[in-house]
């Protein structure tokens, strides 16, 4: 899962950083309303923790931003102000969910399971693509209920086509999924078709149909039906 941070506070930044990303979260930081405002207009994620309280700006109009060009992303607003107004106009702004500082780390990371649970897969904890089941809290993938064997990018490179069938996804935005602000740094996007490639044939040896099709100059389409999805 790959999430944006918005907090100004370095030290609980930091800490935040360092507890999400032992998780297994994919996270980028941003500490003013300049740097949020830029990343949420060039990359796309799971779920955005906004502090209201930020330099050069204002949490609740990054999230306005955010909403207006990707309304379905998940959003949570962290906050040392308690008060029901600013909590009210959070929610009505479109944020999922709105936690207090100060707040466990265990408990924002039970919050941002949830939030992406209800946002991209329907409340539960198992994304099914016909015989291909992706069990979300273990991170495992099977095949008509056999275990398969995928490394963590592999996972979630299955995992983001399975959230997004029958929508073609560009290598860049497969790229930045996968990789975030680092793909910008790389020479060309080459390993997209490496993991696509490897990811195919560990589904089809293990009795998977094949759902990943190229789009020819463009990128890919996971073309399952929603049958018991």
């Amino acid at each position: 899962m790959k999430l944006l941070i918005v907090e100004d506070n370095k030290d609980l930044l930091e800490n935040i950083l360092k507890y999400l990303e032992r998780e297994g979260y994919r996270c980028e930081t941003a500490i003013d309303y300049d740097e949020a405002f830029d990343k949420i207009m060039s990359y796309t994620y799971d779920v955005v923790l906004i502090d209201i309280m930020i330099p050069k700006g204002d949490g609740l109009q990054v999230l306005r931003e955010l909403k207006s060009v990707n309304p379905e992303t998940g959003t949570i607003i962290i906050s040392a102000k308690n008060s029901l107004d600013d909590k009210v106009s959070g929610l009505e702004l479109g944020a999922d969910d709105y936690l207090t500082k100060p707040f466990q780390l265990p408990e924002l990371s039970a919050r941002i399971k949830a939030v992406n649970r209800r946002n991209n897969l329907g409340g539960s904890e198992i994304v099914r693509a016909n015989e291909i089941s992706i069990n979300t809290k273990t991170r495992e993938v099977s095949v008509d209920e056999e275990p398969v064997d995928v490394t963590p990018k592999e996972y979630d490179l299955l995992l983001y086509f399975a959230s997004n069938k029958n929508r073609v996804l560009s290598k860049q935005n497969i790229a930045e999924h996968l990789w975030g602000d680092y793909v910008d740094h790389l020479d060309n996007l080459d390993f997209v078709y490496q993991h696509i490639k490897n990811l195919r044939k560990k589904l089809v040896d293990a009795g998977a149909n094949d759902y990943i099709e190229s789009v020819y100059s463009i990128g890919y389409k996971f073309k399952a039906n929603r049958a018991g999805t």
